[in-house]
């Protein structure tokens, strides 16, 4: 084991949410179903070195689209639409959900997530206890070692509403043997990123619900931003992101404090906007409103 990432690069994994997507509620559950998605078709190059596309109908049934696509990756796209359309048939390997789920609302990286053996896994309590993490070198190794920081062994609670969905991923896809991966990659080994992003189609998932630059990592800050904007205090921010410095938490806290002044101000406009602007006779903005009288 290794006691710290040997392959870090100043700079990365800082927390810096100013810079980075949130995902509303709405977009975290759409990504959740939108991966591991693959639209049943044929692509093929023709003589002319454009690409026929071939899909099946949800109805049953194959037609052609109507015309050729520049290259294989126009191809892919269009036939990806036509399934979001709900025109071509789909197959969908599901065991991407939970892990989009447990990365947001438990805050967790990458090397955590795909870290976490069935054990690590409490459904009657809700919650989730990091132990490890693995590390993929520039070489290709992997690794594997303790969390980012000493803060990093923790146990994060995570929502009630996705408990059903974690069972039910833990039903299908994991073997009931506390050791095995949750999220395992082919064979049962370790997932690694790469193969994650093709086999899941992140590509074009992420760009279906509009952040086209979307990271792994987003979804953890999601998940941190999520929680400082419940009003958690920095000691719990901290734990839940397992840091032992509270720069990062005070990150979190900063943004939502800026984001509830924006809301105030927002609000403060509509007032402005209602009450017909300002009062100029230096009461304060009361005039013509009944206050009591001592």
């Amino acid at each position: 084991m290794l006691a710290r990432n040997p392959c870090r690069i100043k700079g990365a994994g800082d927390e810096t949410p100013e810079e980075r997507p949130v995902l509303t509620l709405a977009q975290v559950f759409e990504l959740a179903e939108l991966l591991g998605r693959h639209p049943v078709g044929n692509i093929r190059e023709m003589p002319s070195g454009e690409f026929q596309l071939r899909y099946r109908l949800v109805e049953g049934g194959t037609r052609a689209f109507p015309q050729y696509l520049p290259d294989r990756q126009a191809a892919e796209r269009v036939l990806w639409n036509l399934a979001v359309e709900g025109c071509a048939a789909v197959e969908h390997d599901d065991r991407y959900r939970a892990l989009v789920l447990l990365a947001t609302f438990a805050s967790l990286r990458w090397g955590e997530a795909v870290a976490l053996t069935r054990r690590d896994i409490d459904l009657g309590a809700g919650a989730v206890s990091v132990r490890r993490q693995y590390l993929e070198l520039d070489s290709g190794d992997l690794v594997i070692g303790p969390p980012k920081s000493r803060a990093g062994k923790r146990t994060v609670s995570f929502p009630a509403g996705i408990v059903p969905l974690i069972r039910e991923h833990l039903r299908a896809h994991v073997p009931d043997d506390a050791s095995v991966l949750v999220f395992a990659g082919p064979n049962g080994g370790v997932l690694r990123r790469g193969n994650f992003r093709r086999a899941s189609r992140w590509a074009l998932a992420v760009e279906t619900i509009g952040l086209p630059n979307l990271h792994f990592h987003d979804l953890r800050h999601t998940g941190n931003t999520l929680a400082a904007q419940s009003g958690a205090s920095l000691r719990d921010l901290m734990d839940r992101m397992g840091h032992d410095s509270v720069r990062a938490a005070m990150i979190y806290q900063h943004a939502t404090s800026e984001a509830g002044r924006a809301i105030a101000d927002a609000l403060d406009n509509k007032i402005k906007t209602e009450r017909g602007g300002d009062d100029d006779e230096g009461d304060g903005g009361l005039g013509g409103v009944l206050v009591p009288v001592a």
